[in-house]
């Protein structure tokens, strides 16, 4: 039983970690390579994540660069970006590619916000979609005679615990990237 409840606790473990992925990609106005993690380049037919096919780094507080393996690649990358969902103007220096983060609006905070609360809704779901689970291997368990029902309670109030705590740190982070987004 103790597997049983290890499971629960990673597979929730898990949510969390993918909604602080999630929230590293909303951009709050600083340069950070993660911004472009989900990007993907056409590389001769397949498509590859950009970072095996360019070095990002940061320039400033306000700037990524992109050097691509193969100078031939500068237009794809430049083109993939400006078509992306995150607003960005990339610029062809050379062999370098400048992206230039712009500052963000009071509109546009607030549109980042309600996503990175819509996101953290859905893994707060997701984290109760494991409890039902839990709960409900629990009830088979019991209804096969496998563990008590004196037991079935105690695992119920350890995977409610282990939810609630979960619940609070998706809270957490939800307020310091909102914190975040608001600083100017």
């Amino acid at each position: 039983m103790e597997d049983f409840l290890v499971e629960s606790k990673s597979k929730m473990q898990k949510t969390i970690e993918s909604f602080q992925n999630n929230l590293s990609k909303i951009r709050t106005g600083r340069a950070n390579i993660s911004l472009l993690d989900h990007i993907s380049i056409d590389y001769y037919g397949t498509l590859t994540p950009l970072s095996q096919v360019a070095a990002i780094n940061v320039a400033d507080s306000s700037t990524l660069t992109i050097q691509p393996y193969e100078k031939n690649f500068s237009a794809v990358i430049e083109k993939t970006i400006r078509e992306s969902d995150l607003g960005l103007n990339p610029v062809g220096v050379g062999d370098l590619i400048r992206v230039p983060m712009p500052p963000l609006t009071e509109e546009r905070r607030k549109d980042l916000i309600k996503v990175v609360k819509s996101e953290g809704e859905n893994s707060k779901v997701s984290i109760r979609n494991i409890r039902r689970d839990s709960n409900d291997e629990l009830k088979k368990l019991t209804k096969n005679k496998e563990i008590s029902e004196d037991d079935e309670r105690r695992f119920h109030d350890l995977i409610q615990k282990d939810t609630d705590f979960y619940i609070s740190e998706i809270d957490k982070l939800i307020d310091l990237k909102e914190k975040d987004l608001l600083t100017i």
